[in-house]
């Protein structure tokens, strides 16, 4: 996996105001952590940042901060505002290359489903799985090919298997699966129920009958 560079600059005041400020300048305020490290508050550029965040693959990232080695870490967590949905916050954790790490990783679905041409209905049901390996073997995305999946068919966690790669999701976890499509059956009367016809209602006045 190719690492990608993300330049950032050390903050020293982490006061709500002073983040605020750096968010209406289109900057956005994060934290790099590692546990053999003093954390580092830091912020980036937001335009640098949303390809780490809105992607459907996996990335390493090299964080280059003025005057510091650049550091080896993956994004851990974002926090969006939750009426404007952007970005407010982000933690990134460190990693070392010669330590396995624990990352999820996005799978990608390929091909059309057999079972779909039979009428069924396609359920992915966990979009990423959870893996453990050295930084250098995370994989950027995993393919899961669906196209000889019948109707009643499922694929689940034992069945992916990548060199290197540790799968930690529980092997009978059903990751993509093709159910039987939804027939609507008509409401029938329970055995022995009277079937009652339906109440005819008349409009105007009932006239009295004459005595």
């Amino acid at each position: 996996m190719a690492e990608i560079t993300l330049n950032a600059k050390e903050r020293i005041i982490s006061r709500k105001s002073a983040n605020k400020q750096l968010r209406i300048g289109g900057r956005i305020p994060g934290i790099y952590y590692h546990k053999k490290d003093a954390p580092i508050s830091i912020d980036v550029a937001e335009a640098a940042l949303k390809p780490f965040v809105y992607t459907s693959e996996t990335h390493i990232i090299s964080l280059a901060v003025e005057n510091r080695v650049e550091l080896p870490c993956i994004l851990k967590n974002i926090q969006f505002d939750p009426i404007t949905e952007k970005i407010v916050h982000f933690d990134l954790l460190g990693i070392s290359r010669d330590e396995k790490i624990e990352i999820e990783v996005p799978l990608l679905f390929i091909g059309n489903p057999v079972g779909i041409k039979q009428g069924g209905m396609l359920q992915q049901i966990i979009h990423k799985i959870l893996v453990e390996c050295l930084p250098a073997d995370i994989p950027e995305h995993i393919e899961v090919k669906i196209e000889q999946l019948s109707i009643g068919d499922a694929i689940h966690a034992a069945d992916i298997k990548i060199d290197k790669v540790k799968i930690l999701n529980a092997p009978d976890a059903v990751l993509v699966t093709v159910v039987p499509p939804k027939v609507e059956k008509e409401a029938t009367p329970a055995e022995g129920e009277e079937v009652k016809e339906p109440e005819v209602i008349t409009k105007g006045k009932v006239e009295k009958e004459e005595e």
